[in-house]
């Protein structure tokens, strides 16, 4: 396993690291393979995860189905079409919210969409329900899965939430979302995730919403439609690839989420674009935070909150970033998530054992 105390790994450890993580100009890398897309737009390749983000009762489960069974056989489920090599076709669904039976009923929810037969297991589907084990259990079940299944392919956590015990943690986010991101890359797999969003804004929840946001290579957006409660809409909201059209599914009388072949997206406001909300991770590169921020602390310590975002409004200053009252309590507040400020006592300093 892979020992994550930097104070234990000997030096011929992190050479060997080092080793790893050296990009020649020399080498040849091949490019992550595309594995999911919506129509002509890639949602999802190998080495990555996305996730779908919603309201309570927003379908997301039945739009998570309809990706699993266009992943079971490579074919095309509402929208979503599947590429997976032949060496990457095992599924791995995890559900953490429901019980054994409603699990059954998505599991056949997922073999009829598929247009496989419900009466025998599938042979490249495994589904593990973790509703009764504490988050740090369903953890450690969830690496072994992804360590010990051959031919794994794509993973679904429909709940991310429930692998951690405080959603506004940011050590417990950044733990989570640093497994995804080695489990990926090590596996060479994709993973998608559910998490739900506020109710009172379009935020995907916690602190852990707030690092899918920023580390992953798609989310996307299911809403109930508001002028028809019945439908529900997909639509990209952050993706490395172009946007695809929004469309629409709803459940028919059997259960089973079929495509509202007539819906139109709704048109985008008329005028200026609405502007997108300062976000410092996005806007402001890691070397430009921690220049900012040697310069903040040259004196040493900060001793009280105001003097603290005056003496960022100083440092990024200098280093051409401006910032109002609203943006320095923002880069304040993600300073803090990501730790690289801590708060000892009443002071404010540098946190020398922060990794960006």
């Amino acid at each position: 396993m892979e020992k994550t105390d930097t104070m234990i790994l000997s030096p011929e450890e992190l050479a060997a690291y080092m080793e790893e993580s050296t990009i020649s100009v020399t080498s040849t890398y091949e490019h992550s393979p595309v594995v999911l897309m919506v129509d002509d737009t890639i949602i999802g390749t190998l080495g990555n995860f996305s996730a779908s983000i919603g309201k309570a009762k927003s379908k997301k489960t039945f739009n998570v189905s309809a990706i699993v069974a266009s992943a079971l056989n490579n074919s095309t489920v509402l929208h979503y079409r599947s590429t997976f090599p032949e060496n990457k076709r095992k599924i791995l669904y995890i559900d953490t919210e429901q019980g054994r039976y409603h699990c059954q009923q998505v599991l056949k929810r997922i073999l009829h969409l598929a247009d496989l037969p419900e009466y025998k297991n599938p042979d490249n589907l495994i589904m593990l329900a973790l509703r009764k084990f504490s988050p740090k259990l369903r953890m450690a079940i969830v690496e072994q899965a992804i360590g010990k299944i051959p031919d794994l392919g794509l993973v679904i956590i429909d709940g991310i939430r429930d692998f951690l015990y405080d959603i506004n943690s940011s050590s417990e986010s950044t733990d989570i979302i640093s497994k995804f991101m080695q489990w990926t890359d090590d596996r060479q797999i994709h993973i998608h995730t559910v998490l739900h969003q506020n109710k009172n804004d379009e935020h995907a929840r916690g602190h852990i919403g707030t690092e899918l946001n920023n580390k992953a290579e798609t989310i996307m957006q299911i809403e109930v439609d508001k002028e028809d409660k019945t439908v529900s809409v997909v639509e990209a909201v952050h993706i490395r690839d172009r946007e695809f059209e929004p469309f629409a599914f709803r459940i028919n009388e059997e259960a089973i989420p079929e495509l509202v072949e007539a819906y139109l997206p709704k048109e985008k406001k008329i005028g200026r674009p609405t502007k997108e909300p300062f976000e410092p991770y996005k806007e402001i590169p890691e070397n430009v935070h921690q220049a900012a921020l040697n310069a903040a602390f040259a004196n040493g310590n900060i001793s009280n909150y105001n003097d603290y975002l005056e003496q960022l409004k100083i440092g990024y200053g200098l280093q051409d970033v401006n910032l109002g009252h609203n943006k320095v309590v923002k880069v304040a507040t993600f300073l803090r998530n990501k730790r690289m400020v801590i708060k000892v006592g009443k002071e404010y300093k540098i946190n020398p054992e922060c990794h960006y």
